[in-house]
């Protein structure tokens, strides 16, 4: 199989989307940091790069976090012969390749929240090359507390998205829910 590699631009400049034609893993994964990659072989690699300052993996793609002294017309081409490069060797994401598929916990409240934000906003929070996790419901305050990780994290629209999309998603199906935040990383 050929590996075709495209990139496309998210909504935070930090960082870039890097799409592959092939299922790169099942669910996702965040290396924010050098040290986090530590069992991500291709990860690790991507961390050589001086420039790399975050990597995240969802389905078939991979987004790249730049530091803010890198230009991505300069950048983005090695990246791209670098991840086309990587999938075509098998670089594993993690070492342990155990599939996961999600398991809601909590009140019933709680796994309808958790459904919802995995039926309806990971689909689209992934379009934009970040990923969305379920931390916790407060039940007598209303407020459900979020994860944004990769391009989302740190993006400037992030919190729009969030208030204006997820909130109100949230608010129409479960009625229960007041409002959405998002856990700082």
């Amino acid at each position: 199989m050929t590996i075709n590699v495209y990139t496309e631009q998210t909504p935070n400049p930090a960082t870039m989307k890097f799409m592959v034609n092939k299922l790169l893993i099942n669910g996702s994964e965040d290396f924010a940091t050098r040290e986090s990659a530590e069992h991500s072989p291709f990860a690790r690699e991507l961390f050589k790069f001086n420039f790399v300052n975050g990597v995240f993996f969802a389905s078939n793609f991979v987004t790249i976090t730049k530091t803010e002294d890198a230009d991505w017309t300069d950048i983005e081409p090695i990246l791209k012969d670098f991840v086309k490069g990587a999938v075509e060797s098998e670089y594993k994401i993690k070492e342990d390749t155990t599939a996961e598929s999600p398991v809601f916990e909590g009140t019933d409240t709680e796994i309808k929240i958790q459904q919802i934000l995995h039926d309806y906003v990971r689909p689209a929070v992934e379009q934009d090359g970040g990923a969305i996790s379920y931390k916790s419901f407060d039940e007598a305050e209303g407020v459900v507390t979020v994860e944004l990780r990769g391009s989302c994290s740190g993006c400037p629209s992030s919190t729009i998205t969030l208030k204006s999309g997820i909130q109100n998603l949230l608010q129409r199906m479960v009625p229960e829910v007041k409002e959405v935040i998002s856990e700082a990383l």
